[in-house]
């Protein structure tokens, strides 16, 4: 039989040591779950430590990502590729160890988590996906899609709003195979969290429509499973368990205090605190018996092997569902993609529609969802004004018993209603895509992105294709006022790196921009589409907008035929302006060649030779965007016609004049820049 104890101790020992090696870190938090962290992972989780990627394993999140050491100290133990070195190595340039988990970086870990709430956050998306996923694949007698979502998370994450945010959706969402377990040990960095923490844990969550149980003692490992046992009994709600523990736990100067939290023992403590727990080994020595204790291996090739059994006869019974699902869960497009691709842009094409790049989105959208199953659409209850629902979409709907209610052609819900949750949609949606088998995407106003601006980093660091719909994206929304225009919001979410930022300007813009989105598997991508309605630019071509930017009018389109003396670049809505503004100039015999550039991201990465293509040098450059200037001077610009300052309340007509965005003025400045030069 195990024992629980030294399994226990055996994390304790690798958190101490590694953060005393790395003279930084926080031992606290794994030496408090570590009771916690046995009752699961040696009882009831399961996973596959030699295939880390086995699609039905159970998802386990460390929400309080500061803990790592002890995930990796779990890892480590139960055979996952995490050799001892790399814990030694902790905190280290290029270890598989970072100060906080990173999901792509550490076999087995999930998510990246550190931003406390943000991983409960994301194993709701993740109990969502499996949730939706059974729904749709698994048939009577082939239940290929049944596995369990665990948190572990502590006062930090609880006291973050996101958690509010996301717990309630999840109880609205009756996912009964998500447990979250909470480290109540009742001490943040500050201190004791008593005078700023009063929040009723249990009564909240109950409100929530959770199952709660507890508290029970977090060091009594046979509580803690016990608590783990009863949640598995919840029909319709997710679970929380509330375990008491103490931070520090061994520690006999340092436990139950702040000094455990975030920084290294000290070696005299950690020499006192292995003599407390009976651990005499050496910094990283594990014992074999307690090797043996802790290994999954064999454990978790025969459960793998089992549900492989499972999917072969689930394969020979329904073919076609089981080429979906492996498709689904590796991440690959159809195969007919790029025709459904080139269909939604040369239909825009071919219609040249006049309508909003909102509109324009949910036309390309109609394309797309109709051929991609695992587009799974939602809004922060902006549905009507982000137009991110189809026809191929019906509203998700979960019924009193935990059911995914289908509509009357007998299909389960793919698009969300987040309710005004903008920063728990996105974080959810990353764990959407973090477990495998949808692409999420959601819709709110462009200025609301600063609610998401966290999770949407976390995307980009993560690498996962997460599509972010931002609608009425300038001053042009008009009245709503400065606290809806989003002035500085396209410029800001340039600058998080592996962002994709798309801003079209018409019907074919659009569908590109979708169709890369859709491409980009290790890219988040933000589109930012208008409120009104914008004229479709005529263009011989729709094979550039892919490189982000293309020449879309020469002189010659407009009577000149001679070499540009000036280039205007515009995005989204201002692309029209800069049109009018070509006309303008060729009656006084002044060529301007206009450059979209629906995507400066995309654009950046283009080679030089095709940079200086589209942006030729020793031709002056003004660049047109109703937003803050800075981001456009790279480009090497003579002028930039911008909003360095917030909006105004009055209809959009009469902002466009107040802040110059006007043909008379564009072309005003482009004769002015000439003049100089």
């Amino acid at each position: 039989m195990a024992n629980t104890s030294r399994m226990a101790n055996a994390i304790r020992a690798l958190a101490m040591d590694a953060v005393q090696q790395a003279r930084s870190g926080h031992p606290g938090a794994p030496m408090g779950m570590a009771e916690m962290a046995v009752a699961l992972w040696s009882r009831h989780l399961r996973h596959n430590p030699t295939n880390p990627h086995w699609a039905n394993r159970d998802r386990f999140v460390l929400s309080n990502g500061h803990g790592s050491m002890m995930l990796y100290a779990l890892l480590h133990l139960t055979g996952y590729p995490l050799p001892l070195q790399e814990l030694k190595d902790f905190r280290q340039l290029h270890s598989k160890t970072a100060g906080h988990p990173e999901v792509g970086v550490t076999p087995g870990v999930e998510t990246t988590t550190g931003p406390l709430g943000q991983g409960l956050a994301n194993a709701v998306g993740m109990a969502l996906a499996e949730k939706l996923l059974a729904t749709e694949f698994n048939r009577p007698g082939h239940a290929v899609v049944d596995h369990r979502t665990w948190v572990f998370l502590g006062d930090g994450c609880l006291m973050e709003g996101i958690s509010h945010e996301a717990c309630a959706l999840a109880g609205a969402w009756k996912l009964n195979k998500l447990v979250a377990l909470y480290d109540d040990n009742g001490i943040s960095i500050d201190g004791q969290i008593s005078p700023w923490f009063v929040d009723d844990v249990a009564r909240r969550f109950a409100a929530y429509q959770w199952n709660v149980i507890g508290p029970v003692d977090g060091h009594d490992v046979d509580a803690v499973s016990r608590a783990i046992e009863d949640a598995g009994e919840s029909a319709t709600q997710p679970t929380l368990i509330i375990c008491k523990t103490h931070i520090g736990k061994g520690s006999p100067n340092r436990q139950d205090t702040a000094k455990a939290h975030g920084e290294p023992l000290g070696e005299g403590e950690v020499a006192l605190t292995r003599a407390a727990l009976g651990w005499d080994h050496p910094p990283f020595e594990i014992p074999a018996d307690v090797y043996a204790d802790w290994d999954a291996k064999a454990a978790g090739t025969r459960a793998e092997a089992a549900w492989n059994q499972v999917f072969a006869a689930y394969a020979q019974a329904h073919p076609e569902l089981a080429a979906e699902f492996t498709r689904r869960m590796a991440g690959a497009l159809p195969r007919d993609f790029h025709q459904v691709a080139v269909d939604a842009a040369v239909d825009a094409h071919a219609k040249a529609e006049t309508v909003a790049t909102r509109k324009a989105s949910q036309l390309a959208l109609e394309h797309f969802t109709a051929r991609l199953p695992e587009l799974l659409g939602g809004s922060a209850d902006l549905t009507g004004s982000n137009l991110t629902h189809t026809s191929h979409t019906p509203a998700l709907r979960i019924d009193l018993a935990g059911e995914v209610v289908r509509d009357a052609g007998g299909r389960g819900g793919r698009h969300i209603n987040y309710g005004v949750r903008e920063f728990g949609m996105a974080a959810i949606m990353n764990g959407l895509a973090l477990h495998g088998g949808f692409i999420p995407y959601g819709g709110t106003f462009a200025t609301f992105s600063d609610y998401s601006r966290n999770a949407i980093r976390m995307a980009a660091l993560m690498k996962q294709r997460v599509i972010h719909v931002l609608t009425h994206d300038s001053v042009a929304l008009g009245e709503d006022g400065p606290t809806h225009q989003p002035v500085e919001q396209a410029a800001s979410l340039r600058l998080i790196p592996g962002l994709e930022v798309w801003r079209p300007a018409d019907t074919a813009e659009t569908a590109v921009a979708w169709a890369c989105a859709l491409q980009s598997a290790d890219r988040p991508t933000a589109l930012l589409l208008s409120r009104q309605n914008l004229p479709y630019a005529p263009k011989s071509d729709l094979g550039d907008i892919a490189r982000g930017a293309y020449v879309l009018a020469e002189p010659s389109e407009v009577g000149l035929d001679r070499k540009a003396q000036a280039v205007l670049i515009a995005t989204g809505s201002e692309v029209s302006l800069a049109l009018k503004a070509q006309e303008l100039l060729a009656r006084d015999r002044i060529a301007v060649r206009v450059v979209s550039m629906p995507s400066t991201t995309v654009f950046d990465r283009q080679d030089m030779d095709y940079k200086w293509s589209v942006l030729p040098d020793g031709v002056p450059r003004i660049a047109v965007e109703m937003g803050v200037t800075d981001g456009w001077w790279k480009y090497g610009c003579a002028a930039v016609i911008g909003i360095d300052r917030f909006g105004e309340s009055a209809p959009a007509g009469a902002l466009l004049e107040y802040f110059g965005f006007t043909p008379e003025n564009v072309a005003d400045t482009v004769r002015t820049v000439l003049a100089r030069s």
